[in-house]
């Protein structure tokens, strides 16, 4: 037989929006349950250093912050369950989500925070030298490289944005694009084009990411022509990948309304979606500022908005029954 399992509200997603969600969530007495996904813990798990998170003075680890977010939501009242969810249909309530495992969720209210994926080159090398050198998120990491040549792979407005950021810290950023000019909004480009400490490769890919040293760090990227096929080589102590992001909404597609980059639409302000009593928060509805706080501050939101929705609902039902 199927195990149905029954909830006032599912969390689909365990980074720092699905866990602030069920933390708020499980305070307001909702008793969430969270389906962590494929990736427990979301993205941070996969980042050594953090700087940036409020409340630490010294730098902390990204796993260790993210099993301390899953105690708190536990310790609250919230129940954590691994498993991948497949299937899911919205078109009634409770809404039922179908996982891997054989369970069946249904869920009066649902809060997806699924996230997104940074897109890599996907070159063995590239793999080899994240967190040594390789990155995906300037913002996230670019304090760690001041005072030391930087390059940016890309070129739309995040590799745009993030060369200009990385000027804040390093004297020596060069852009690197494998066309001759750039799909950037065009503000931008002047601005990238008017400041002296960047410098542009046109018509270039990385072929290999150099290492070097003990421990070892990355040292330079080789780089292709593509018109020659010429390999020369550039000189950096970081690289930054920035060509874009995949959100993890491939369950939604059809079912939920999604904006033209694929990220879950909702409401401005809000984290309403087109269905109602289904919210979104953190990366798989925020394609401009992808941090972890600003993942945390949306999870709150959501919870917050899901917990008055709830409230709403059992209130009009009593209305009705008197």
């Amino acid at each position: 037989m199927t195990n149905i399992v029954s909830t006032r509200l599912l969390v689909l997603g365990s980074g720092p929006a699905g866990y602030t969600a069920a933390i708020y969530a499980a305070r307001a007495g909702l008793s969430p349950i969270v389906v962590q996904g494929i990736q427990p813990g979301g993205q941070l798990t996969t980042t050594t250093d953090v700087e940036n998170y409020p409340g630490f003075r010294d730098v902390i680890q990204g796993p260790w912050l993210m099993e301390e977010m899953q105690a708190q939501a536990e310790h609250v009242g919230t129940k954590v369950i691994w498993d991948h969810v497949a299937e899911v249909d919205l078109t009634r309530r409770p809404f039922v989500l179908k996982g891997d495992s054989g369970s069946e969720y249904h869920a009066d209210a649902l809060v997806i925070a699924t996230g997104a994926q940074a897109k890599w080159l996907g070159l063995p090398s590239e793999e080899h030298m994240k967190g040594k050198g390789a990155s995906a998120c300037a913002t996230c990491d670019g304090f760690f490289y001041r005072g030391k040549k930087v390059a940016v792979i890309g070129g739309g407005n995040t590799a745009v944005e993030e060369a200009l950021y990385l000027t804040n810290h390093s004297h020596d950023v060069t852009l690197i694009h494998r066309r001759d000019s750039l799909r950037a909004e065009k503000i931008l480009q002047d601005r990238l084009f008017a400041h002296p400490n960047i410098k542009i490769i046109w018509d270039s890919e990385v072929a290999e990411f150099i290492s070097g040293g003990s421990p070892e760090a990355l040292t330079g990227l080789d780089l292709r022509n593509v018109k020659t096929g010429e390999i020369s080589r550039v000189d950096v102590e970081g690289a930054f990948v920035a060509i874009g992001h995949k959100p993890a909404t491939e369950l939604f597609e059809g079912k939920l309304k999604l904006d033209s980059d694929g990220y879950i639409a909702v409401e401005t302000g809000t984290t309403r979606t087109s269905i109602p009593g289904v919210f979104a928060c953190g990366d798989v509805m925020d394609k401009i500022y992808r941090q972890a706080v600003t993942a945390a501050g949306t999870g709150c939101m959501a919870a917050l908005d899901a917990e008055r929705f709830l409230a709403a609902e059992e209130f009009d039902a009593l209305q009705a029954a008197e």
